[in-house]
């Protein structure tokens, strides 16, 4: 057992740890059996976009290897993983006839886990929209909201007998804003209205796929999976303090308020009403079980014209960089987030990602993979997150991001968050000296 396994107080015996990952970045196969492309997979295609040139045609080629994964889960001991099913495996050209293929590929996965003791959270959309759909308009249509919940219906009857616990979308605000505000991700638009758009009908989604889920899977867990960081601003310029309101409620309100509250901040709620119909903010504020909730650290805001709202992403004080770990670290940052979501949103909330990346991951001349950066963040984390439970906030589970290597997004491969080391010219896996860290971590709670 690792010394920080034997210092760290008991947690309570109910509390779930699990890992987390998502289709487009670690099931490869994406022309296999019937699957039809993503923006994701169009995105990868067009130069400059992806780091490298990479994309996910292989990833971790988890679609023919899940067994495997799946071992190192049980081997890991958690009680709970994280996925997301490919929209388009399931449904080629976003709507219409379903592909049994896909279905069964996830029928496969799930019963497996459930076989190892490890309970499936299925989360419904992790960023790979149909292209089919964006070339009607994507997220812009509101039409979009409506086909998503045809989706929902189809994953939760084939699934809903054996998931208990469900997501609707992984990052509302990280997928719309880079996707229709800054060309960071798919679909790549950068315009304001666009961006309003695209807010209201995700959030319109959301709730009629909570509809949905409550009427097909009786007793169900549902949730949403949010990024919230406290935004700070770069310096002390006024403009830039400015820049970190806006974007802080973009980032961080605009969609856990109206989805839980039932209405839109004050700064977005003016904007956007043209978009609003009557009846829309009750579809989407429905009730909920937990919070999820995605957090690696804050964000530094400064203003900016030339970026489609005047605000852009600032630098983190050189200071807060800790050297054994490579990155600016908050973990206070971390702690007080939770007690805030407690006391603003009311709901249990599960740390659905949290995590550390790097670059040099790699075998020694021995095979091991060490990672001490990564031991030194999460348990950085964990303790942020055992002080913030003490001093009130209803934390009920925590998950690393990620179980493998993946493909990250506009990173590409350069990227490694891990517990195992994946060869992507191989595939090997290699657990890392993070996995044996996490795997005590888990064994201490269970008292073994």
């Amino acid at each position: 057992m690792t010394p920080a396994a034997k210092t760290s107080p008991p947690w309570p015996a109910d509390f779930v740890w699990g890992v987390s990952t998502s289709a487009f970045q670690i099931e490869g196969a994406t022309q296999a059996d019937g699957r039809g492309p993503s923006i994701w997979d169009r995105r990868c295609l067009i130069q400059g976009k992806v780091a490298a040139g990479d994309t996910a045609d292989v990833a971790c080629d988890h679609y023919h290897r899940w067994p495997e994964d799946v071992a190192l889960m049980k081997a890991l001991g958690v009680d709970a993983y994280r996925f997301s099913v490919s929209w388009p495996r399931v449904l080629p050209r976003g709507r219409g006839g379903p592909n049994p293929a896909g279905l069964d590929f996830y029928d496969r996965l799930v019963d497996a886990l459930l076989e190892g003791g490890i309970t499936p959270w299925l989360c419904l959309y992790h960023w790979d929209l149909p292209q089919a759909l964006q070339d009607l308009g994507g997220w812009t249509n509101r039409d979009c909201a409506g086909w998503f919940a045809d989706y929902t219906t189809l994953v939760a009857r084939r699934l809903g007998d054996r998931v208990g616990h469900w997501l609707t979308f992984n990052e509302f605000s990280v997928f719309t804003m880079f996707g229709f505000a800054i060309d960071w991700a798919a679909p790549g638009i950068t315009d304001r209205e666009a961006h309003l758009k695209a807010i209201h009908h995700v959030n319109l989604a959301h709730g009629l796929a909570v509809q949905g889920l409550r009427a097909l899977v009786p007793g169900a867990r549902i949730g949403a999976v949010h990024n919230r960081q406290r935004v700070f601003p770069e310096g002390e310029r006024e403009e830039n303090q400015e820049a970190a309101a806006l974007l802080s409620e973009h980032w961080n309100d605009v969609f856990p308020d109206p989805q839980i509250l039932g209405f839109y901040p004050p700064r977005t709620a003016r904007l956007i009403e043209p978009y609003v119909r009557a009846g829309d903010m009750a579809r989407i504020c429905q009730p909920l079980d937990f919070f999820g909730l995605n957090h690696y650290g804050p964000i530094f805001a400064r203003a900016d014209p030339g970026w489609t709202w005047g605000y852009a992403w600032g630098d983190a004080p050189e200071t807060r960089v800790r050297p054994e770990i490579g990155w600016a670290v908050f973990p206070e940052v971390f702690r007080d987030e939770l007690v805030e979501l407690t006391r603003r949103y009311r709901l249990p909330v599960f740390i659905t990602e949290n995590g550390c990346g790097g670059g040099s991951d790699a075998p020694d001349p021995t095979g091991a993979v060490n990672d001490p950066h990564r031991i030194a963040y999460l348990t950085l984390y964990t303790e942020a997150m055992k002080e913030a439970m003490a001093a009130g906030a209803d934390v009920r589970g925590y998950f690393v991001w990620s179980l493998l290597d993946t493909f990250e997004w506009g990173s590409g491969y350069g990227q490694r968050f891990g517990l195992v080391h994946v060869d992507f010219k191989t595939l090997k896996r290699t657990p890392k000296a993070s996995f044996d860290w996490y795997r005590a971590l888990i064994q201490a709670r269970r008292g073994q």
